[in-house]
């Protein structure tokens, strides 16, 4: 099938998971077809139930061979190519780039997904950046670390979902971190073949989601985020709350993440950029060259009237209708909380006893269920075993603050009934 005057024009989208997995919808709404391009021959699980085939009109799978790949994308003619899920963002630069569509191009590719790499290219374009170490050896990573006891974060080199960070306090803490990762095989499927040790960073979290076209930078929503201490993790993310547009920490935060963009060769398409406000100012924590994962596009949609999933579209196919607004701002119409629900103990889940506590709060708006009764529920540690996020909704900030805080006491061992 191609994009003939019988047909409607094609997009393609490598890898669309996750969050991504709504994009296809809104292409079809502006009239275009969605082709699906699959990175690898097997889909990793963590990613495989977001994946909807009855949105597409075919997928390309690419087995290694990009002039194979290339070959069987052309007779489609996609008139844009655009990375869904992270781990498809190296093949649609190579994929864009051959074909001559809009791209963020290959020569900075490794740095938007090697988490070390990544650091350097922002430190070497004068944008301030936490001081790290890429280890292959212990001895190296000791030396490093030196001999006083100091936090640092370790993770794999191309990390997602939080899988294999860990928080160290002592030596021996970093020691025991680096034999666990070194040679391990990743949630998605890549050997750990070296570890990035970075300076821990002092301060809050914050979220920049934005969109790109040809190096023109739009802002689609900040978020601030809230991390506990708990199930022996030092910072796990607990919820993250919608800000307005305007404020003193949004322009900061605004003005370093188009930096980051800059400094990485992010000029098209969709961008999730995490950032600590440390004492000194922004940190680049990493930025992803996609949408915001964990669905929380459709609660910022809700929120504000759109998210960066109709950005993405717009940019790609409405580049008037891009160029004509990427300089607004946003108005929150109504205030928003994603509650990351925690819990305590693994084992066969027998129900949520208090799951209609929750969905009674005032500002309840939906739960994505991770896990169901009858599944098997982890302890939670990272990203991949959250057993729901909680989205709460209202004109009112106060009532949200009041949920948010409500569904917080309500989580933990009396929330799970685990057999």
């Amino acid at each position: 099938m191609s994009s003939t005057p019988d047909h409607r024009p094609v997009v393609a989208i490598v890898d669309a998971y996750s969050s991504a997995s709504h994009l296809a919808p809104l292409f079809r709404a502006q009239g275009y077809d969605c082709l699906h391009v699959q990175s690898r021959q097997e889909t990793p699980a963590v990613f495989a139930a977001t994946f909807v085939p009855g949105d597409f009109i075919g997928t390309v799978v690419h087995q290694g061979d990009t002039a194979r790949t290339l070959a069987a994308i052309e007779p489609y003619a996609p008139t844009a190519l655009l990375a869904g899920a992270e781990i498809g963002v190296e093949l649609a630069d190579v994929l864009s780039e051959a074909l001559g569509l809009r791209t963020n191009g290959t020569a900075l590719s490794g740095a938007r997904r090697d988490k070390f790499r990544m650091v350097e290219t922002v430190r070497a374009a004068g944008v301030p950046a936490a001081d790290q170490i890429l280890a292959t050896d212990l001895d190296a990573l000791l030396t490093w670390y030196g001999d006083t006891d100091r936090r640092v974060v370790l993770k794999p080199v191309r990390s997602a979902l939080n899988d294999g960070v860990s928080f160290c306090d002592t030596a021996d803490e970093v020691r025991a971190a680096f034999e666990s990762l070194m040679g391990r095989e990743s949630a998605l499927g890549l050997s750990d073949e070296a570890v990035v040790a970075q300076e821990y960073l002092v301060g809050a979290e914050y979220y920049v989601n934005t969109v790109s076209m040809d190096g023109k930078h739009h802002v689609c929503d900040v978020w601030k985020t809230q991390h506990l201490g708990v199930n022996g993790v030092r910072d796990l993310l607990g919820g993250s709350q919608l800000m307005v547009r305007q404020g003193p920490e949004q322009d900061l935060l605004a003005e370093y993440a188009f930096a980051v963009l800059d400094a990485l060769g992010i000029r098209n398409g969709a961008a999730h950029t995490e950032v600590k406000l440390t004492p000194e100012g922004p940190r680049l924590v990493e930025t992803g060259a996609r949408v915001c994962g964990a669905m929380l596009p459709l609660l910022t949609r809700a929120a504000i009237g759109e998210s960066q999933l109709e950005w993405t579209v717009s940019a790609f196919v409405n580049p008037g209708e891009f160029l004509a607004r990427w300089e607004t701002g946003y108005e929150v119409a109504r205030h928003a909380v994603c509650v990351n629900m925690v819990s305590p103990a693994g084992g066969k889940l027998v129900e949520f006893p208090k799951l209609a506590e929750l969905q009674a709060l005032e500002s309840y708006h939906d739960v994505l269920l991770k896990v169901t009764p009858g599944g098997e529920i982890s302890r939670t540690t990272n990203d991949m075993t959250y057993p729901m996020l909680v989205h709460l909704l209202h004109e009112v900030e106060g009532i949200v603050t009041h949920d948010y805080m409500t569904a917080r006491y309500l989580d933990g061992e009396g929330f799970y009934d685990i057999a």
